[in-house]
């Protein structure tokens, strides 16, 4: 999934942006081809708990969650690993030096600079020390940046983006190392110091908790935000929002499309959202409980970016009254997850009505007509699949996507909360 974007940041050396990555957790975003229906056989397996999260750094993948036990793809080698741990693309070989050992869920990763990995979630203690929420671990040996001093005051973060020397974090949290930001602050990607000059003015939550739950970088200067708010910067902005990467203020682009009520017991319904690799539209992802051709929940509907005021989708694609919980754009298509059993499907209602495809727990959309693709590897529907991110070409591996989920099959083959299909 795509979650950066070039920002300038006048606090920070030219020096330091050099020695930063440029490139977010979905740096294989650019794909031009589909990836196979064939999953590759080298990923470990999760053997309980949820994959909530993955972030690739180099040639590894790091994942998080509520997990504890992890083993070999051939199920030869079984070691504990409580919410995280790392395993190398291309051969699935699972760090042994990377045991970081959060005391909470793991809920969002983002690749930091110089091998790290940025770790979010509800934690309060790992790597063998305090850190609350918050943490830029080393990917080689799982030990935490002294240098690294952010920490949320309550809460939990739920998602993270870095670019460059700036790193975003979203979630229930009021206040970041003691400056109030609630549910979204910008971060020096070095120290974890707040940007006092960045604040979204996130308000007024629908229910619940005030929260951020995703957020996504243009690569043009824009933030794409979701959550429970209904107010940012002092504007109108029902569950989602376009911010300013550099500043927070509120960008004149809005949309109404989410208004509606699905499910009142739903504090907000939408579930995930990536831009284009070009920066120009976002897709967002939702669930919801409630079905029919003119509904927003459980649908899949790209927007976008460019101009200001009122913003209708350019396309809809709805499951029938099934959750989608992920979404990965690629220049080829947009890569859905969650339990849905079908897509193309805005006359179903848990059934397949007139048109409808089958493609359960996961499936592809072509990003220029909205129609489901023919690509139908299949997945364990479960909750869902929560995790959707591309990886680009490495050493011993064409690159392809990254899933990660609650359930054990995809593509007709045994793998365990985490898989992966190869670009051809």
């Amino acid at each position: 999934m795509r979650r950066v974007t070039m920002v300038a940041a006048g606090l920070f050396t030219a020096l330091l942006v050099a020695a930063l990555p440029t490139a977010g957790a979905s740096a294989g975003g650019g794909q031009s081809t589909l990836v196979s229906t064939d999953p590759v056989d080298w990923t470990p397996n999760v053997l309980d708990g949820t994959v909530y999260a993955v972030a690739v750094v180099g040639d590894e993948a790091i994942v998080g969650g509520d997990f504890h036990r992890v083993a070999s793809a051939d199920g030869s080698i079984e070691v504990t690993r409580d919410g995280l741990f790392a395993f190398r693309l291309g051969t699935g070989a699972i760090s042994t030096r990377f045991a970081p050992r959060p005391n909470g869920t793991v809920r969002a990763l983002a690749a930091g600079p110089d091998g790290t990995v940025y770790v979010g979630g509800s934690f309060t203690e790992l790597a063998g020390g305090a850190h609350h929420g918050l943490a830029r671990l080393s990917v080689a040996d799982g030990t935490a940046s002294p240098e690294f001093t952010a920490g949320i005051d309550t809460g939990t973060v739920f998602t993270l983006a870095a670019d460059g020397p700036t790193l975003y974090a979203g979630g229930t949290f009021g206040a970041v190392g003691g400056t109030a930001r609630p549910a979204l602050a910008r971060l020096s990607g070095r120290t974890g110091a707040v940007d006092t000059g960045f604040d979204a003015a996130v308000a007024q939550q629908r229910s619940g908790r005030l929260r951020v739950s995703k957020l996504a970088l243009s690569g043009t200067g824009a933030l794409a935000i979701i959550g429970t708010f209904t107010q940012v910067g002092g504007q109108s902005r029902n569950q989602l929002a376009v911010v300013s990467a550099s500043t927070g203020a509120v960008r004149g682009w809005y949309t109404d499309a989410y208004q509606q009520q699905c499910n009142e017991s739903y504090n907000s319904y939408l579930r995930d959202l990536d831009f284009a690799p070009d920066g120009a539209s976002f897709v967002v992802v939702t669930t919801g409980h409630q079905a029919g051709p003119t509904t927003m929940c459980n649908a899949a509907a790209k927007f976008d970016l460019t101009g200001a005021g009122a913003h209708h989708p350019v396309w809809v694609n709805r499951t029938g009254g099934n959750t989608l919980l992920s979404v990965a754009c690629t220049g080829t298509a947009v890569y859905v997850g969650g339990h849905q059993k079908w897509l193309d499907n805005p006359y179903g209602d848990k059934s397949a009505g007139t048109g409808a495809v089958s493609r359960p727990g996961i499936g592809a959309i072509d990003p220029d007509t909205g129609r489901a693709l023919a690509w139908n590897p299949t997945h364990d529907r479960g909750n869902g699949v929560d995790a959707l991110v591309t990886f680009p070409a490495g050493s011993g591996h064409p690159g392809g996507l990254l899933v990660g989920s609650d359930t054990e099959h995809m593509g007709h083959e045994y793998h365990a909360r985490i898989g992966a299909f190869p670009l051809p």
